[in-house]
């Protein structure tokens, strides 16, 4: 079950990429998917904001999506994208 402090967790760490790089991997349905790049440009207290390199249009995802990985978020740590949740760990069942 996702709980609050989950999702808290998640925020923190999203918080503290601010600035970076990141790589964003999700499905858009019907054996459809789809992976950008971009920069995370801020958070917000229910979202976050991803400035994309290719459009260098502003997307917007919540924290919620990102710990039910219906959105998976890697950040640039030298040269290669680690998952935001590789350093949290949570032991969730749906």
């Amino acid at each position: 079950m996702i709980e609050k402090k989950n999702i808290n967790e998640v925020k923190k760490n999203i918080e503290g990429c601010v600035g970076q790089k990141v790589l964003l991997r999700g499905s858009l349905g019907r054996n459809k998917s789809f992976e950008k790049e971009g920069t995370l440009v801020n958070t917000y207290p229910n979202i976050f904001v991803v400035k994309m390199d290719d459009s260098q249009r502003n997307v917007t995802y919540s924290y919620t999506d990102v710990l039910t990985k219906s959105v998976e978020l890697g950040v640039d740590v030298n040269g290669s994208y680690n998952s935001i949740l590789d350093s949290m760990n949570p032991e969730i069942t749906f």
